[in-house]
């Protein structure tokens, strides 16, 4: 149970601030590997302001079917080595298989928005698939990608499997839910083969093509290479592409902005993102992801988690998005920071950063927290109001 303090705080001149105190209940059942339960959902109870008519309980987090989805922060059937495995909850930071349609997207960066996501993985022979809905609740973001095994289908099951495949995604946006927006349907097919293969480390070069259905002269390329390494106390993920877009697409479109850029795409325009003029050009992306423990510890929290991308444009954009985690003094404090900028050297860029802080008091069940930040809140297509948050508060669990 955590219990605080929040603050919404609106830009200047753009209404008064309110105040609630937030209750987060939450019951986690760990069933190993096959099977994992987590039901919890914050509660803001109004303390002051909010308007003639304001009710108790925050009306804009429970206004709709898609917001009781954030009652299941988590669930899981089945595990990474299962033919079918199943999760639902909040996505944050997800990617699809070779992630060239979808990227780093996260299903709640709208404040309003609360849905619960879900992706099914699923084994066949040499088929490899994952499907995924942003909300379960409503017609939303729907998505699938199909994997071969090149070299299992010609030489029967390998070794090792996934050496050398052949990839067909596929993405549409309903835009029917968490507010209406313009629907957008993409696609891409990619090429990958894992060129080096050590204990703990493998390289791999990849290619792809993609584009809108039914938009002529919509369409981008890619080639890249890739690194994962993996120690007991290191995991460790590289990525570096060359990319090129024409006709609107990009690598990535569904990313970490885009809650909001189907609003309002970042820049002088304020239009959504798919109406959005995006130039003809190239780029250059990279992504790291590492986590560090100084022991052989079995746990998800490390003692640092970094997660960090970056995108610099021929025709003078730049996007970077990332977050970074430390847990110090025997993992009794933890202080995380993320941030996001999206259309820097343009006019309009975007700016959104969070920062969080634990501090687990002797005995462990008792921890202080303190979080602050900026959100942005759609209203409408093509309006976003910007504003901020700040809370502190206690909370006490059984289990870390």
């Amino acid at each position: 149970m955590e219990a605080s303090g929040l603050a919404l705080l609106p830009r200047e001149g753009m209404g008064a601030a309110e105040g609630f105190a937030l209750v987060e209940p939450t019951l986690i059942l760990d069933g190993g590997e096959e099977l994992g339960v987590n039901l919890g959902a914050p509660v803001r109870l109004r303390l002051w302001r909010g308007g003639e008519g304001a009710a108790l309980v925050r009306r804009e987090d429970w206004d709709s079917l898609s917001d009781w989805g954030q009652l299941v922060r988590g669930l899981k059937l089945g595990s990474d080595n299962a033919p079918v495995a199943l999760w639902v909850g909040g996505l944050e930071s997800y990617s699809l298989l070779s992630a060239h349609l979808v990227r780093r997207y996260s299903n709640r960066t709208n404040p309003d928005y609360h849905p619960a996501g879900a992706f099914l993985t699923g084994t066949l022979g040499p088929l490899y698939t994952e499907a995924f809905a942003s909300d379960v609740l409503g017609a939303r973001l729907m998505g699938a990608e199909v994997a071969l095994d090149v070299q299992h289908l010609l030489f029967s099951r390998p070794r090792q499997r996934g050496r050398y495949t052949l990839a067909l995604s596929a993405v549409h946006d309903w835009g029917m839910a968490g507010g209406r927006a313009p629907p957008v349907t993409l696609a891409h097919l990619d090429g990958t083969a894992v060129v080096v293969v050590r204990p703990g480390f493998e390289a791999h070069l990849l290619a792809g093509w993609g584009g809108r259905p039914g938009q002529g002269g919509a369409w981008g390329a890619v080639v890249g290479a890739g690194a994962d390494a993996v120690t007991p106390t290191l995991d460790m993920t590289l990525r570096l592409e060359v990319r090129a877009q024409r006709g609107g697409f990009r690598q990535g479109y569904f990313g970490p902005d885009y809650e909001l850029a189907r609003f309002r795409a970042a820049g002088p325009e304020g239009v959504p993102l798919s109406e959005a003029p995006f130039p003809d050009g190239f780029s250059l992306y990279g992504e790291t992801v590492v986590g560090w423990d100084s022991v052989r510890y079995g746990g998800l929290q490390k003692h640092l988690q970094l997660s960090l991308a970056a995108e610099a444009f021929t025709w003078g954009r730049f996007d970077v998005d990332g977050r970074v985690a430390v847990q110090l003094f025997g993992r009794s404090l933890e202080v995380a920071v993320k941030g996001l900028a999206v259309g820097l050297g343009q006019p309009g860029a975007r700016y959104l950063g969070a920062a969080e802080v634990r501090w687990r008091f002797p005995g462990g069940r008792l921890y202080a927290l303190g979080t602050g930040g900026t959100l942005l809140f759609p209203e409408g297509v093509g309006a976003l109001r910007p504003g901020a948050f700040a809370s502190v508060g206690l909370g006490v669990d059984n289990a870390r």
